[in-house]
C-alpha cells in the first residue's frame, strides 16, 4: 500500500491511474495551459459540445485526475523572490516519525513542493521565502526543532529557468 499526504495534511492511500481517452487527454492539455478556457472553446478545439466537456471535466475532478484549479503566482511579484531547494536527511525512517515529518512539511506554507525520495537525502523541498532571515526562521522551525532531522543541505536558486506542474500527456 502506498500512502500520500494530501494538501490538507491528511494521509491517504495513493490512487490508481484512471482510464483516459483521447478527448480527456486533449481537454487536460488545454486546461493545463489555461484552466480558465471557456468550455465552449474547449469543445470547439476537441470536437465535443460544451455540456459534454463539462461532464468530462467534472468526472476528471471527481476521479482525482484534476486535483486543483489554481492561479500560478510569480513569487517575486508578491515579495517572495528567493527560491530554495532543501535536501533533508532523517535519523530514523520509522513510519510514525516519517509521517510526522511529512505532515509538518505539508503544513508549512513556505514549502511549495515536498518529495520523499531515494538516494543520499530522504526529502527534497522547494521553498519560497521573502528573505534569508525568513529562511533562517524556517530552518529553526522545521529542521532544528525536529529531533529526527539529521542534517539538511540548502541550495539557493540563482535563476528560475522553468517552473511548472504540467504533466506530459500521450
Amino acid at each position: 500500500m502506498q500512502v500520500c499526504i494530501a494538501k490538507d495534511g491528511v494521509l491517504r492511500k495513493a490512487a490508481k491511474a484512471v482510464d483516459l481517452d483521447d478527448f480527456d487527454l486533449r481537454i487536460l492539455d488545454i486546461l493545463q495551459r489555461d484552466n480558465a478556457t471557456p468550455q465552449r472553446e474547449i469543445g470547439e478545439a476537441v470536437n465535443l459540445s460544451a455540456p459534454a466537456v463539462q461532464r468530462r471535466i467534472k468526472r476528471l475532478e471527481e476521479s482525482g485526475v484534476i486535483s486543483a484549479n489554481v492561479a500560478v503566482v510569480e513569487p517575486d511579484r508578491v515579495g517572495r523572490p528567493i527560491t530554495i531547494i532543501v535536501e533533508i536527511s532523517v535519523e530514523s525512517e520509522q513510519i510514525d516519525l516519517l509521517d510526522a515529518t511529512k505532515a509538518t512539511f505539508a503544513a508549512a506554507p513556505e514549502v511549495q513542493q515536498c518529495y520523499y525520495v531515494t538516494g543520499e537525502a530522504d526529502f527534497v523541498l522547494v521553498v519560497t521565502v521573502a528573505s534569508m532571515a525568513e529562511y533562517e526562521a524556517l530552518t529553526r522551525r522545521l529542521f532544528f526543532a525536529d529531533p529526527n532531522i539529521k542534517k539538511f543541505r540548502t541550495l539557493v536558486a540563482m535563476d528560475r529557468v522553468k517552473a511548472g506542474l504540467t504533466v506530459p500527456l500521450a
